[in-house]
């Protein structure tokens, strides 16, 4: 890893804002925003696409089949599967309630994680996820545990589902969050924790601005 350039792990649970403060972040210093979440929704929508029922087995294999492929444009961090947009269809309902079954799969996190790498491996990356600091990039020369409140988390999501024009019931989406982090907690392969030389940063009472410039002052301490 380039010690010029280095590496920004950013982990937490869901809804925490990782990848609006990973992106923010990585657009102010001029470093690469590699999505994780999205590459392992990327396989949940491609397990979809297949019609069969689930089993690791197909996961695994769907996994070490596909390329992902990330574009920067704007505002946006667009998503390809083998050449093909799936920026909006990963974010579907039906995606996110297979998405922790399916990123759970040891052959699948084998291979997403060593896409990481090959990805992040010159430094000059912000890389946000569940296991960046633990696993991915143990040795990253910065690591933050970003965290909210699961009320916090499902407000914000609500606003942002709202903002889209989506219809959901905010209990229902704190239900949603909490069973996520108990399900990605819980796993044998790579559970949500926070690394033991990572900053435990709690936003619940933070704006993104305050977030990415505290972020920003870690990394110039660097």
């Amino acid at each position: 890893m380039n010690a010029q350039k280095p590496v920004i792990a950013i982990d937490g649970p869901a809804g925490a804002g990782k990848s609006t403060i990973a992106k923010l972040v990585a657009g102010k210093l001029g470093y690469i925003y590699i999505d994780t979440g999205a590459m392992y929704r990327s396989v949940a929508w491609r397990f979809l696409q297949s019609g069969e029922a689930f089993s690791p087995e197909l996961a695994e294999k769907l996994a070490r089949s596909m390329v992902i492929t990330f574009k920067p444009e704007a505002s946006v961090n667009r998503v390809f599967v083998d050449g093909t947009e799936v920026t909006d269809a990963i974010r579907s309902p039906e995606v996110t309630a297979i998405v922790s079954k399916v990123s759970a799969v040891g052959g699948v996190r084998e291979e997403m994680v060593n896409q990481q790498r090959r990805m992040g491996e010159a430094g000059g990356v912000v890389m946000d996820g569940r296991d960046i600091g633990t696993v991915v990039f143990p040795h990253a020369q910065v690591k933050i545990f970003l965290t909210a409140s699961v009320k916090e988390r499902a407000m914000r999501r609500y606003k942002e589902m709202l903002a889209k024009g989506e219809q959901v019931d905010l209990a229902e989406l704190e239900q949603q969050i909490a069973e996520r982090d108990r399900q990605d907690s819980e796993r044998e392969i790579s559970p949500l924790k926070k690394a033991d030389d990572a900053e435990f940063l709690d936003t619940s009472d933070m704006t993104i601005d305050e977030v990415a410039e505290h972020i920003l002052q870690k990394v110039q301490e660097k």
